[in-house]
């Protein structure tokens, strides 16, 4: 999902969706914390402005530009495909390495996993990031595999092995219907339309709360992910682009449950590291 421009804080402020669902979800933690579990210390957890710093530029988004193909977080996931676990191994790393850093009051670790958790969540429940693009990536490149970009101009530019090659594997990339560009036009376009939302439609105090621990995070989560799936959101836009209809859709069913998963995944984080005290 659109973090902003990895060059500069203010494009993400601005218009950056992980920083607006992160707001939301902190605000929805607030709150359950102070319903259903009034004797926890919600003060360890750390500040709002804590977490934005490690978005953006400090994001994971941001070692796709200072590192290019190299140790790069790999968000894609493709809930469907029960042997597709990488995603779903890095959000449980996150996950209690958070719960870790919770327990011994580390502020900075702490802030720096619930960022990184955060992005990760929302990058594999994002209808772009359960389209195969890394299977298309290789295609376009002729079999070679992601780790072969070894510079920015092997990430931006689709090789051939002649010009006419060269110029249809980066219009399939650049073009108006290409890998890349639908890609952003889709998480562009729906950090635009929650831009002027101060809600995401749902109060998490007003239900009882998933019971997510460490054991259940990788079942629950795939089964939220089946759920964005089934709208076929991404499918939709490719087709006939931001519809009224898909708008709606987006805002009433995929942000609520972006910011509702945020929220519970931190939530049963605070829990956990509360148990020994």
């Amino acid at each position: 999902m659109y973090a902003g421009s990895t060059l500069t804080r203010a494009s993400g402020r601005f218009l950056g969706a992980h920083q607006k669902i992160d707001k939301l979800a902190h605000k929805q933690l607030d709150q359950l914390i102070e319903a259903k579990c009034p004797n926890l210390k919600s003060g360890n957890f750390p500040a709002m402005r804590q977490i934005l710093h490690f978005e953006g530029g400090n994001g994971p988004d941001a070692i796709k530009r200072k590192s290019p193909a190299k140790d790069e977080p790999w968000h894609y996931f493709q809930p469907e495909n029960k042997s597709d676990t990488e995603l779903i191994e890095i959000i449980d790393s996150h996950y209690r390495r958070l719960v870790a850093s919770l327990k011994i009051k580390d502020e900075v670790r702490s802030a720096f996993e619930a960022a990184w958790l955060a992005h990760a969540i929302v990058d594999g429940l994002t209808p772009a990031h359960h389209y195969p693009y890394g299977q298309k990536v290789v295609e376009l490149r002729g079999g070679q595999g992601l780790e072969s970009r070894v510079n920015v101009k092997e990430k931006l530019l689709m090789p051939g092995k002649n010009l006419i090659e060269l110029a249809h594997n980066n219009w399939k990339f650049w073009g108006p219907k290409g890998l890349f560009m639908t890609h952003a036009a889709f998480e562009i376009g729906f950090a635009t339309l929650i831009k002027p939302l101060r809600s995401c439609g749902l109060r998490l105090v007003d239900c009882e709360p998933d019971r997510i621990n460490a054991a259940s995070l990788a079942g629950w989560y795939r089964k939220v992910a089946l759920s964005i799936t089934d709208l076929h959101l991404y499918d939709r836009f490719y087709k006939q682009g931001w519809t009224r209809q898909l708008a709606k859709d987006a805002r009433k069913t995929l942000f609520p449950v972006l910011v509702k998963t945020v929220a519970l995944t931190w939530f049963a984080a605070v829990c956990e590291a509360s148990k020994d005290e």
